[in-house]
Formats: C-alpha cells, sequence, structure tokens
C-alpha cells in the first residue's frame, strides 16, 4: 500500500472519531483542509461516500461505519507492531494518550505527571478529560483511568493516585450561622443544596455511611450545574454562602483548611476505592504506555 494510502486511512479515522475536520485536525497538529482532501481522495479511490458532511457535523456514512469497525482495531495493530521497534531505543518515545474524568485530571494527575514527562523527556502526554463513560480505544486513547464502577471490560487495570478517597459535605460559616447545622442527613431535605449533573442528564444523589447504614438523598436547592468543567462554579457557590455543596474531599481540602467551608456531617462521609489505570491486555504495549504503567506501578499510588 503506498503511504499516502495509508495516511489517508488515519485521517478518516480520526475525522470519524472526533466527529468533524476542526476538532480532528486539533488532535492530529494538522489541517482542516488537508484531512479533507486526504478523505475526498479515499473516497474516490473507493467510489463510495464515507463521511456524510453537514455545516454542523460529519458522521461516517453505512459504509464509513463498517470501515471504521475494521479499521480501528488494525490501525491499531499496525501502530503496535511499528512501536516494538521502540524497544532498541535508549529510551521509550512518542504520544501518550489518556481519557480521564474531570477529577482525576484535577486530583490525581497533578503529583504524577511532572516526575513522569521528566524520566521520559521524549515522550509527548495528551489528555483527553471526559467525564462520561467511553470507549478509550474508540475515542483514539491508549488508556483510560476510571473508578471500579466505570471500568470497560476485558481491561488490564492497576491501581493509580489514592487508593481511598472520600466525598465530603461542606458549606460556608455564614450559611451554617444563618440556617443551622445539619445533624443528620436527612436534615438536608430543609436545607439549599448545591447539586451536580452528569453530561446524560442524570444526577448523581448524595450518599452517607456510617455504621454499615448506608442513605441515599435527592435533595434540592437553587443551584445545578454540570459535573466536571462547572464543578468550581458550585463550590464558590458555596463559598458565597448559597448552600450546601458534596464533593471530593480532596477538592475541597484547601477551603476547609482555610475556614472558607466548614465541613458538615463528616462522620457520615462515604469512602470507596480510589480510581484505576486500565489499559488493553495486549501483548506488545506502545512503549510510552508501557513507560507509564511501570512508573505508576512504582510511584503513582499512595
Amino acid at each position: 500500500m503506498p503511504n499516502n494510502d495509508l495516511q489517508d486511512l488515519y485521517a478518516f479515522l480520526a475525522v470519524a472519531r472526533a466527529g468533524g475536520f476542526r476538532e480532528a485536525a486539533r488532535l492530529t497538529d494538522g489541517s482542516p483542509s488537508s484531512l479533507s482532501e486526504a478523505i475526498r481522495r479515499l473516497e474516490a479511490r473507493m467510489g463510495v461516500r464515507l463521511l456524510n458532511r453537514t455545516t454542523r457535523s460529519v458522521a461516517p456514512t453505512e459504509a464509513g461505519s463498517r470501515l471504521f469497525e475494521r479499521l480501528a482495531p488494525a490501525l491499531a495493530e499496525v501502530d503496535a507492531a511499528l512501536d516494538v521497534v521502540n524497544n532498541f531505543r535508549d529510551r521509550p518515545a512518542g504520544t501518550l494518550r489518556l481519557n480521564v474524568p474531570s477529577n482525576v485530571a484535577r486530583l490525581i494527575l497533578p503529583p504524577i505527571i511532572a516526575p513522569f514527562l521528566k524520566a521520559y523527556p521524549d515522550i509527548r502526554l495528551e489528555v483527553v478529560v471526559e467525564d462520561s463513560f467511553v470507549d478509550v480505544l474508540a475515542a483514539g486513547c491508549d488508556a483510560g483511568i476510571r473508578y471500579d464502577e466505570r471500568l470497560e471490560q476485558d481491561m488490564i487495570a492497576i491501581p493509580i493516585g489514592p487508593r481511598f478517597q472520600r466525598f465530603a459535605t461542606a458549606a460556608a460559616p455564614a450559611y451554617l450561622a444563618a440556617r443551622g447545622r445539619p445533624d443528620h442527613p436527612r436534615d438536608l431535605l430543609d436545607h439549599d443544596c448545591l447539586r451536580g449533573q452528569f453530561a446524560s442528564g442524570a444526577i448523581p444523589t448524595w450518599e452517607f455511611e456510617r455504621d454499615g447504614e448506608i442513605l441515599r438523598l435527592d435533595p434540592t436547592g437553587p443551584l445545578l450545574v454540570r459535573l466536571g468543567a462547572a464543578a468550581d462554579l458550585m463550590v464558590e457557590a458555596a463559598i458565597g454562602g448559597l448552600g450546601i455543596v458534596q464533593i471530593f474531599e480532596d477538592w475541597l481540602r484547601p477551603h476547609l483548611e482555610s475556614g472558607e467551608l466548614q465541613p458538615v456531617l463528616e462522620p457520615w462521609w462515604q469512602s470507596f476505592t480510589g480510581p484505576f489505570l486500565y489499559y488493553p491486555g495486549r501483548r506488545h504495549l506502545p512503549s510510552p504506555l508501557r513507560a507509564f504503567v511501570d512508573f505508576v506501578k512504582a510511584h503513582g499510588t499512595w
């Protein structure tokens, strides 16, 4: 196969994954025009339309979907085969793409990324932040980080970050002075609670646990934000005295230590297992991923 044919296939894969030429160009460090030209060449050679294009989106046709299903794993194997050559280098090199939720990008990765990239200066790290459940391979990523209840099947998973975390509930001193301090989780039903919402539209319940008793509540309040990108807005609203917030303890820790927020119902805070790095269980991992896995095993948990 001529080299430009292979590059056109990679271009098709990138555009189909990204859902558009502009986003695919951003992810591949290319240009929308060059990707568009590559797709035109590929469609001309194959004699069939692969992508339906509108002014707002790009989506595979039925033929394009069939090609994508077969092409994605095939080109992944090509990349893995070529990456074997990296085993003969003095240092691992290449791009590592991780798909992680926003709390992992904020709380878990910062103490890991700097020492890892300093140890492997020939590796380039790309972090895609998505709070929804995704197929990391179909999304064009080498590995993902999620919690155990959201791990994909048939994947290898290793611990990363803290082995246990907690959800913390807190409010500003001014709010508690005006509205009183809840003594039991059910008291929250009479308070203003600041809630988060997943991209799917689901609003997670607030969970509490003490002495084996688990309570799940659905309190109401004046603010609802998309979890992830807008979570800081929810925290700032709590600091401003708007209501009670529940989020990762590590997220609130600076505000609890400064006194901007005070813990609420701390004996009921629920703990859970920390996140996992997960990746396909194939024999030959890309060298950047192998380096990251080894680094996490040695330094990436606490």
